[in-house]
């Protein structure tokens, strides 16, 4: 028995063994599958992966970086970059293919480094996980915070900046003035009445605080996020604790505002129901307290959101309105074209509402011009994969990062005649719109993850646009020639210009 009894246990274990080394062995080969059809992309090196490839390239503008390196190894390329896994998609059929065929597979979004230094990451609009949180918060910001319906509802908001900004450039008629300093006032304090509305004390430093926030986010080294163990270097510099610093005494401001609108709510000055004229704290405090989300939110939960609209609601608008007017600059006879089109439809208008803009097709086309040559995030925010999915006949792992090149796209010369001049009548032609479901022309992205708040940006540049081209006339600075404007970009949250634009204006006369 005792014989038999080992003879049974060394069967087992044999049969066991050999289970579990084919078990091994598939995996292996399984694993080495998957590697063998991952995109082509440059060599690697141990530790550091290819990024040795991006050395001499213009790492300063990495998408410029990343298009020479897809000339080379395609439109769906596969970069090991340290510990980071990176797919880059190249052209608009890569586009189609992650984003529609693939989109519920890479609806994750990773949350880079700097993003988890703040204490809201993860909760806020952009890098929220994907799950039952992100849905709500995702039907929260379309069908009330950034709804067609509410976008429209703060019309008031928009005419009465523009009106303001207008009278702060007759100030400078006649002489160079910071056009960007005035556009990015308009479009913070826009943004900032949207989210608090009127009367809020501490509205200035907020905004002042917010834009700090955007350029130290911008400046934290993204080297953590391709080798953890460096996550000391934004320590040692010094940069982790002033975001923080920053962060804090923001949050002091957010934690006055909210309670301010808690006590409004409380008393008779708001009866908690919809209204047109509702910001976006009153908004959120209405779905707090209606007891009909999901998900409860939190005080937290709402600076997230706040943090969102800021981040993405300044910058964009006022990188958008700088590049579009540079490039009008750059081409006189477009500049004629689209101030002829906005005077003869305003007539001679002393005020411009947006009602009275809704006609202006080439105007329309301009903006989707600049947004295309200029667009201010070329590389839309990364997606991560969910699962194994299957792009053009390679095997993309679970966990990858994917990046989009949207420059790669706008400037591809098989979609665009003539990709690096400034033509705004292709737009008229071909009157693509910002939905996300033409790939050649994705500013906003596409599918699950794209920019909510695409109305409510499109709207902050609309009409100051018009009121720049309606009441003034513009001139570069003394001496220097529409080619000589510089048109250099500068790469971070936005890729905005990286020196201000100064012009003249001078008042329009044919206005009774």
């Amino acid at each position: 028995m005792e014989q038999q009894f080992d003879y049974f246990s060394v069967t087992s274990l044999l049969v066991f063994l050999t289970f579990l080394l084919r078990l091994v062995w598939g995996w292996k080969k399984s694993s080495d599958k998957i590697k063998i059809r991952l995109p082509p992309g440059p060599s690697k090196l141990p530790i550091i992966g290819s990024l040795h490839h991006l050395i001499g390239l213009d790492v300063d503008l990495p998408y410029y970086a990343l298009t020479d390196l897809a000339n080379k190894y395609g439109p769906l390329m596969h970069l090991q970059l340290g510990k980071m896994s990176l797919v880059v998609a190249s052209s608009a059929k890569m586009f189609k293919e992650l984003m529609k065929e693939n989109d519920l597979a890479i609806s994750q979004r990773p949350v880079p480094y700097v993003a988890r230094v703040l204490e809201d990451a993860g909760r806020d609009i952009a890098f929220v996980p994907y799950g039952d949180y992100w849905r709500q918060i995702r039907k929260i910001s379309r069908m009330e915070l950034f709804s067609v319906k509410k976008v429209q509802s703060l019309h008031y908001i928009r005419e009465d900046q523009s009106s303001k900004l207008v009278e702060s450039i007759r100030g400078h008629a006649g002489t160079v003035m910071n056009l960007s300093k005035a556009v990015s006032d308009y479009t913070s304090t826009v943004v900032a009445r949207a989210a608090f509305g009127s009367g809020c004390k501490d509205q200035d430093k907020f905004i002042r605080l917010s834009l700090e926030m955007v350029a130290a986010a911008g400046a934290v080294s993204t080297l953590p996020d391709m080798f953890p163990a460096l996550g000391f270097i934004p320590i040692l510099s010094g940069k982790k604790a002033f975001l923080k610093s920053i962060q804090t005494e923001a949050d002091k401001i957010l934690d006055v505002i909210i309670d301010e609108h808690i006590q409004k709510t409380k008393s008779n000055e708001y009866d908690g129901k919809e209204s047109d004229k509702e910001d976006i704290v009153d908004v959120l405090l209405r779905l707090e307290k209606s007891g009909e989300l999901e998900i409860p939110i939190t005080t937290q939960d709402i600076k997230a959101v706040i943090w969102s609209v800021f981040a993405g609601g300044t910058d964009t608008s006022s990188t958008t309105t700088l590049w579009t007017m540079s490039e009008l600059m750059r081409n006189p006879k477009v500049m004629e074209k689209v101030q002829a089109e906005i005077r003869e439809k305003l007539k001679g208008k002393k005020e411009i509402y947006e009602s009275d803009i809704q006609d202006l097709h080439y105007m329309r086309a301009v903006i989707k011009e600049a947004l295309r040559l200029r667009i201010p995030g070329p590389l839309l925010l990364p997606r991560e994969t969910m699962e194994p999915i299957e792009v053009d006949g390679y095997v993309i792992p679970e966990r990858t990062k994917i990046l989009f090149n949207a420059w790669a796209v706008t400037r591809d010369p098989q979609l665009w005649e003539n990709p690096e001049s400034f033509i705004p009548e292709r737009f008229i032609e071909n009157p693509l719109d910002y939905k996300g479901t033409n790939y050649e022309f994705t500013p906003f992205g596409s599918g699950r993850r794209i920019c909510p708040g695409m109305n409510f940006g499109i709207a902050n540049v609309e009409l100051p646009l018009a009121k720049l081209l309606y009441f003034f006339n513009w001139q570069l600075p003394p001496g220097m020639q529409p080619h000589e404007l510089d048109m250099t970009a500068k790469f971070g949250v936005v890729c905005g210009r990286k020196n201000d634009l100064f012009l003249i204006p001078t008042p329009y006369n044919n206005i009774p």
